[in-house]
């Protein structure tokens, strides 16, 4: 059996030839902090090397062009037509593009062209990829800069408003600001960020394992949307109580204790995951720094109870694919990443029972449910680049 890693499963670049510069943008794991990216709290994610890659090249149709490698429709628009979503792929460049001309820049007509090889659906922010992929084309075809804080914010408003998913600004800023075989702890509230080694003695010894369960989700609409209601009406009865919180991240259990005969049960319980997992993230940061992995993967397993338990956004397969892994020899812990209500579990495992663990999981859950899961034992990678056909530059320089 072969096992395959992120860095093999490389699609080839089928803009290559056509066009002189491309801009790629890693996918994403999130190690701990699931739910918290939109209340203001921390997180601490992990580029992988999955990438989406845009090819930009000018228009001489006059015309905005969007294709893709992976969907057979296609996009094509006038400068200046107004636009809306339209439930494809395309609408996460579209976004991106009206939010810089939102901005006041001043886009010629282009061709973009997007490849590469993220999984689509599993919880590894495809979506933040193509988005920051976009952006970094499009400011380079505009001959425009910008500070990564800002392509970071810019992207995630083209999910929030023009997509209409809500998600948090997590996925697009780790994708802009990852540093090779480091985490990052990001505070969402006020955008400060740490990276943190994971090359550490011990930690070194260990490998990220992600498996996708191959049930997808879409988090535009749906559950989703849902608990994110749910939170966001617990966050205003907390906002009531204590007026000095502007959101999730600054609160207590204890706090929140104060408010439960205010709030639903949903929103209480949605509420106390959030909490506990900003607590459980300053944890892991402590645990990194440590070198203790046993702690890390403690702290991982107990976030996937409360997401299952308090956040309720796991399902029958993903917890399946948890409980079997804990089972495993060498696996420090494991839980749910992503949106979920499907996608990945990441894995923290002693590197020597890298393979049996895979062979192991992957097999139970075929038994189990008849579903092929994918496995990718994955490297922290670095963020975003721009390359052309004779250099790589980094767009934070």
């Amino acid at each position: 059996m072969k096992i395959e890693t992120a860095a093999e499963s490389l699609y080839p670049l089928a803009a290559e030839c056509a066009f002189d510069q491309q801009y790629i943008a890693p996918g994403r794991v999130n190690l701990i902090g699931e739910h918290t990216d939109y209340t203001g709290g921390l997180v601490l994610p992990m580029a992988i090397p999955f990438q989406s890659t845009a090819s930009i090249a000018p228009n001489r149709q006059s015309a905005y062009e969007f294709r893709s490698d992976h969907f057979s429709t296609q996009r094509r628009l006038h400068p200046n037509e107004e636009v809306n979503a339209i439930g494809d792929w395309s609408d996460y460049c579209v976004g991106v593009l009206q939010q810089l001309r939102n901005r006041g820049i001043e886009i010629a007509p282009f061709r973009l062209h997007i490849g590469g090889n993220v999984p689509i659906g599993a919880g590894l922010s495809s979506s933040a990829s193509i988005e920051v992929s976009t952006m970094m084309a499009l400011l380079a075809h505009a001959k425009a800069t910008m500070a990564v804080e800002e392509m970071a914010i810019l992207c995630r408003r083209a999910e929030n408003e023009f997509v209409g998913s809500p998600c948090g600004i997590m996925d697009q800023f780790v994708i802009l600001a990852a540093h090779a075989a480091h985490a990052l702890l990001l505070h969402t509230n006020s955008l400060r960020y740490e990276h943190l080694s994971l090359q550490r003695k011990h930690l070194s010894e260990t490998r990220i394992i992600v498996v996708n369960s191959m049930v997808k989700h879409s988090i535009a609409a749906g559950n989703y949307g849902v608990r994110r209601r749910e939170v966001e009406s617990g966050q205003r009865i907390l906002r009531d109580h204590f007026p000095e919180f502007a959101d999730l991240g600054h609160a207590s259990l204890s706090e929140l204790e104060a408010c439960r005969a205010s709030m639903s049960p949903e929103s209480y319980r949605r509420c106390r995951h959030i909490i506990s997992e900003n607590d459980r993230v300053r944890d892991a940061r402590a645990a990194i720094l440590a070198d203790d992995p046993e702690l890390l993967g403690d702290l991982m397993t107990r976030s996937h109870l409360s997401q299952r338990d308090d956040f309720a956004c796991s399902c029958v397969e993903i917890d399946f694919l948890v409980d079997c892994a804990l089972k495993q020899p060498g696996c420090f812990g494991a839980r749910l990443t992503g949106g979920g209500f499907g996608g990945c579990t990441v894995n923290v495992v002693a590197a020597e029972h890298a393979e049996s663990f895979v062979a192991s999981v992957t097999r139970g859950y075929k038994e189990t449910f008849k579903i092929d899961a994918a496995s990718y034992i994955c490297e922290a990678a670095a963020g975003a680049v721009a390359r052309n056909s004779s250099s790589v530059s980094d767009p934070h320089a």
